[in-house]
């Protein structure tokens, strides 16, 4: 029954990867106009059908929570009217976003009269795989949608029937607008294998993208002989300089920390220059305490912390929890960035502008913040409507990724019946 089981899973991902690729380039035909009126008649399907689909949520949270699955992991599985409208209203926005699909990257005219361009094409078929955020439904197929593409979504099991109760309203609509639903599809997610399945469909999919855990990650990326690009985890840090505003520090650090806990741009490690005195140091350990973080640390340099282990560096907690090290400079905030970050989000509170400039430029991760908190790493602050993710990787896309980031491109040359000598 097992191995019937499994085959069948497979043959799914297989047969809606074929459905995918045959949907592709009638999709990638589509105007601007066009995909902007799916975009708006999907925001006001899921509005319409909030009750529905916050019934299937409920499902899925009250398992989660029978399970006894963490409270960060519910906060992301949990969708309310609120956070409904405003999945619908990052449709909305991504539908007043230029459509990169066409848009001119470079040209010029060749000295024997041919001119030439690169332009911005869709990718094709683009994989997710996901974990509890049933949000990144939407958003996956708001933005594959806008950049030409179709989306192949291996959401988790956690979210299995919001995930299911989201596809069937976009698949409506897709319908009623005379277009291929398999534009967006839901993949099996009985079984870790139709993960394996989707990332090894090298052909029928154009690229993966994961969107989760760090081990959720890992495995896809090692695992993958279709392209992926990489999303990292969020073990973000936050430096406090001795030349800081030392209350408005903590208020950024703070906000980084407690905004949303469970979200990857949350701070996960407090850096406290040594030059500031030790009731300054103190202070900012008993500001974290005051708001119900726990913090991790050498009780040795900071009173009343939870002995951290080296474990601790590298976590990302998603939780009302913190790591705090007393670090020399800037110097020693740069360097243990550099053996501990994740290159997701780092950021400095100074008043002391060389320096800034110097974490800013030596700092080697996605976003770097002067004297702002890290929540400020999002696609949708960005100005990009919703985000597909944050990559941490160097190659094709950085940061926060929107639509140009979901197209490649290539080169039109147009002669007048020149050859090569």
């Amino acid at each position: 029954m097992e191995s019937h089981t499994r085959e069948s899973e497979r043959a799914e991902v297989l047969a809606k990867a074929r459905a995918a690729k045959a949907a592709a380039p009638r999709v990638a035909r589509l105007t601007s106009g066009q995909k902007n009126k799916v975009l708006h008649a999907a925001a006001q399907a899921l509005a319409e059908n909030t009750e529905k689909i916050l019934q299937a949520n409920e499902r899925d949270v009250q398992a989660g929570q029978d399970a006894g699955m963490a409270d960060s992991l519910v906060d992301r599985l949990r969708l309310d009217a609120t956070r409904i409208e405003g999945i619908a209203g990052g449709l909305r926005q991504v539908a007043a976003l230029p459509d990169p699909v066409g848009q001119v990257v470079r040209g010029s005219t060749m000295p024997n009269g041919i001119q030439m361009r690169q332009v911005r094409v869709p990718l094709g078929v683009m994989g997710m795989v996901y974990e509890a955020r049933p949000n990144v439904t939407v958003d996956a197929f708001g933005l594959a949608l806008k950049s030409g593409n179709v989306a192949l979504l291996r959401g988790s099991k956690s979210a299995r029937n919001s995930n299911a109760a989201l596809v069937e309203v976009l698949q409506e609509v897709l319908r009623a607008h005379d277009l291929p639903q398999e534009a967006v599809q839901l993949l099996p997610c009985e079984t870790h294998d139709s993960v394996q399945d989707l990332i090894t469909a090298r052909g029928l999919v154009d690229v993966v993208i994961p969107r989760g855990s760090a081990r959720l990650i890992q495995a896809v990326v090692t695992g993958a002989t279709v392209p992926t690009i990489e999303t990292g985890s969020g073990n973000c840090h936050f430096y406090i300089d001795g030349e800081a505003d030392l209350e408005s520090a903590i208020t950024m650090a703070l906000n980084g920390k407690t905004r949303r806990p469970s979200v990857c741009n949350a701070t996960e490690t407090v850096l406290i220059d040594a030059a500031l005195p030790a009731a300054e140091r103190q202070r900012v350990v008993e500001a974290f305490q005051e708001a119900g973080v726990t913090v991790h640390g050498d009780p040795e340099q900071l009173l009343g912390v939870e002995p951290a282990t080296e474990a601790d560096w590298g976590e990302e907690y998603l939780s009302m929890d913190i790591a705090a090290a007393v670090v020399d400079g800037v110097d020693g905030a740069i360097a243990h960035i550099a053996r501990w970050s994740s290159g997701h989000t780092e950021a400095i509170a100074t008043r002391n502008h060389a320096t800034a400039q110097r974490f800013a430029r030596e700092v080697d991760s996605a976003a770097v913040m002067v004297n702002a908190s890290t929540a400020f790493t999002d696609g949708e602050v960005y100005g990009m409507g919703a985000e597909i993710g944050i990559s941490t990787q160097k190659l094709h896309a950085r940061g926060p990724m929107a639509l140009p980031e979901l197209t490649s491109t290539k080169w039109i040359l147009e002669g007048t019946g020149q050859v090569r000598p």
